[in-house]
């Protein structure tokens, strides 16, 4: 098989196996240093397998209720030890899905190639906010600064890791700056954004931008972000990138998680997947927008 084709084999598995908890299969291709950013807290994710395998049994139990895991569509794309994969998935039981039909769980994962076999080294997970979009509150700059997000990382032997940080430093000052044009130079044509509020995806860089406009609009006053503790992959042409994003709005901050995705196009680094979230309260399902590392 393929990488992609071995890849695409892993995450269907590993959603049967959630399916039908079957918690070490679930586990088995997974890094020992796995970063899962998921939609209930802790706001920081599980970090390391032992805390990512706690995760699942309260999940279990929840699904024995009668809940589905599935996946509905899955893209995968594989470079020579890095690689990432989104998807949308069926996730909720028959009461949810007849208060909201369309309702999908969004996933990104990204893997490295280790000792000759791919395993999963971050996993994201969210749902997209339609309580905001119902109400049209587009929040503060949430779109915005995690459109304009990119990557730290370890050299890859081509600049890879001062041309990444030439990215996120030039999309920060974008943002501070209210550039949209400067914000959409690095993200490419056929982006697939996850971002905090319905719909569940955009997808291409027009969609991405309006998001962006959005979120500067509803800030007046100064905006900026940054991500104290990022943590990056890069290999060949491909970046795959992790972190809190700290964002700021007219005085006052919040938090939320982010991954994003990068591919090396004639020398730049341009973002193709982003997925950001905001973890929930279980007690009312609302966004946790008032958390902080």
């Amino acid at each position: 098989m393929t990488d992609e084709e071995q890849i695409r084999e892993l995450v269907e598995r590993w959603a049967r196996a959630v399916h039908a908890g079957d918690l070490d299969t679930v586990l088995a291709d997974h890094a020992e240093d796995i970063v899962m950013f998921d939609v209930p807290p802790p706001y920081e994710g599980v970090r390391g397998k032992a805390a990512y395998r706690d995760t699942w049994p309260g999940f279990f139990e929840w699904q024995a209720q009668g809940a589905v895991f599935e996946i509905v569509e899955l893209d995968v794309t594989a470079g020579g030890d890095v690689a990432y994969a989104y998807a949308l998935l069926r996730c909720g039981t028959e009461g949810d899905f007849a208060r909201e039909p369309e309702q999908r769980l969004r996933l990104t994962v990204g893997l490295r190639k280790q000792d000759g076999r791919w395993v999963v080294t971050h996993e994201h997970h969210s749902f997209s906010d339609t309580a905001t979009a119902a109400t049209g509150d587009t929040g503060d700059t949430a779109d915005s600064a995690d459109s304009a997000d990119s990557a730290d990382s370890a050299d890859d032997g081509g600049g890879g890791e001062a041309a990444v940080r030439a990215v996120h430093d030039d999309w920060s000052d974008a943002t501070e700056a209210r550039d949209l044009d400067r914000l959409m130079a690095h993200i490419a044509d056929d982006v697939v954004s996850y971002e905090h509020e319905a719909p569940l995806r955009y997808v291409g860089v027009a969609a991405v931008r309006e998001a962006c406009r959005r979120g500067l609009d509803a800030a007046p006053g100064s905006v900026g972000f940054t991500v104290p503790d990022l943590e990056v992959l890069v290999r060949d042409d491909l970046a795959v990138a992790w972190g809190l994003n700290r964002l700021a709005a007219d005085g006052t901050q919040s938090w939320s998680r982010g991954t994003r995705v990068f591919r090396r196009v004639g020398g730049s680094w341009v973002m193709v997947h982003q997925h950001v979230s905001f973890p929930y309260h279980p007690q009312t399902g609302r966004a946790a927008t008032d958390l902080a590392p």
